[in-house]
């Protein structure tokens, strides 16, 4: 175990870096924007349809993802998350300046959509792998764990400052903390590696790899296990309270049960990430995924008694909070890391679009007045089939990069 966690302290740069970046980056903007809302929604007279009704918005990062990936391959971690650090402070700033107008506001919306992304694990995540392996998964799930840590920091902290100064220096704040972590991860970062063999091109044509990529069949196998297992995504993130009160579960139990999701997803990343690092990851990833459909399809049945409740929401937490590694993990397993950050955009992607499925399913459901439980069951089918594909992905590694390059893939 010394050894394991030893390659953590040597590489502690790239490993802070990331951290670092991540946590001061685009995945907290949500913690950001629900704290400023209320104050800007009374202010300006923004009805709430209105405000939701932008949200919808971040579905233009989901075609972006791909690219960004590509552009991280290509000019490494340091140049393409420079743009989104530069950006975010220029973005905050305009933001307490605004006038009132929502169509400013949607603007620099879906610009923070598109520029900042830049500042998330597609990106950061791709310092990891580069100088960490024995302990891959573990670092992965140290990283991943970043900006949920630093919501539960910073939301607080912000939300209490708000009240007091106002949201306009409360952004003004954002754009001073963003710059600053986000220049401090710039200069933690140590000179990329261009993979196991030194002497390989970083970079290849367009055409060159990316029919490689579509040539190996794990692309197709994790594409079609994260587009079955994130249909139910849209419960984790925004109707997960909803549906336990359907359940008859009273108010106080919906916190204690949304808290016990809290831990899951904690744990469950770091038992993931370290179970990645010792057994085959694809066995990991198939039971790391199934306790999710086990928890909805406790949900979905007539059981509402609090204990099988609270071991169900449990076990979709777990699954939640795996799934932070295992996709990453799996990439480089399968794909080496030369063109990790171009497949990890696609798989970003891909997981985006099977969440605003899920999103739109259930919206047509409660609205003809099914409810949540043919949902639940529909999903938990859906979750388990994703499950059992994962179990086909590639058990080799690449044996070195030159072979991802011409399409080569790993043998089951």
């Amino acid at each position: 175990m010394s050894a394991y966690l030893a390659e953590l302290r040597v590489q502690w740069r790239p490993l802070l870096a990331a951290i670092i970046g991540m946590s001061s980056g685009y995945s907290i903007t949500n913690y950001v924007t629900s704290i400023m809302a209320p104050h800007m929604l009374q202010e300006f007279g923004w009805s709430k349809a209105e405000f939701a009704a932008i949200g919808s918005l971040g579905i233009i990062s989901t075609l972006v993802f791909p690219f960004i990936g590509r552009l991280t391959d290509i000019i490494g971690v340091r140049k393409t998350a420079l743009i989104g650090v530069l950006f975010f402070p220029i973005a905050y700033t305009i933001l307490s300046l605004q006038p009132g107008n929502i169509r400013i506001y949607i603007g620099l919306f879906l610009a923070m959509g598109i520029i900042c992304i830049t500042t998330t694990a597609t990106v950061y995540s791709r310092m990891v792998v580069q100088y960490v392996e024995r302990a891959r998964g573990l670092a992965l799930a140290i990283v991943a764990s970043g900006p949920a840590i630093m919501g539960v920091i910073l939301a607080p902290i912000l939300n209490n400052f708000v009240e007091a100064h106002g949201w306009r220096n409360g952004y003004v704040v954002m754009a001073i903390f963003s710059g600053a972590c986000g220049v401090i991860a710039l200069l933690l970062m140590p000179p990329e590696r261009k993979g196991a063999n030194a002497t390989l091109p970083r970079t290849r044509a367009a055409r060159e790899d990316y029919p490689a990529i579509f040539r190996n069949r794990a692309f197709w196998i994790l594409a079609g296990a994260m587009l079955l297992c994130n249909l139910p995504q849209v419960l984790a993130l925004t109707q997960l309270n909803l549906v336990l009160l359907d359940n008859g579960v009273s108010a106080a139990g919906v916190s204690a049960m949304i808290s016990t999701f809290a831990v899951g997803t904690l744990v469950g990343r770091f038992i993931c990430g370290i179970a990645l690092d010792r057994f085959p990851a694809h066995i990991v990833a198939a039971l790391g995924m199934a306790l999710s459909a086990c928890g909805l399809f406790l949900i979905a049945s007539p059981y509402d008694a609090t204990p099988v409740l609270m071991l169900a929401i449990l076990l979709v937490g777990l699954s939640f909070g795996a799934e932070g590694d295992l996709v990453s993990f799996l990439v480089v397993k399968a794909f080496g890391v030369r063109v990790y950050s171009s497949v990890m955009g696609m798989m970003t992607a891909t997981i985006s679009i099977a969440a605003s499925i899920g999103a739109l399913t259930l919206g047509i459901m409660l609205k003809n007045g099914v409810g949540f439980a043919p949902f639940l069951g529909i999903c938990g089918v859906t979750v388990l089939l994703g499950s059992l594909l994962l179990l086909f992905m590639p058990t080799s590694a690449p044996v070195e990069e030159e072979k991802i390059a011409e399409g080569e893939t790993a043998t089951a």
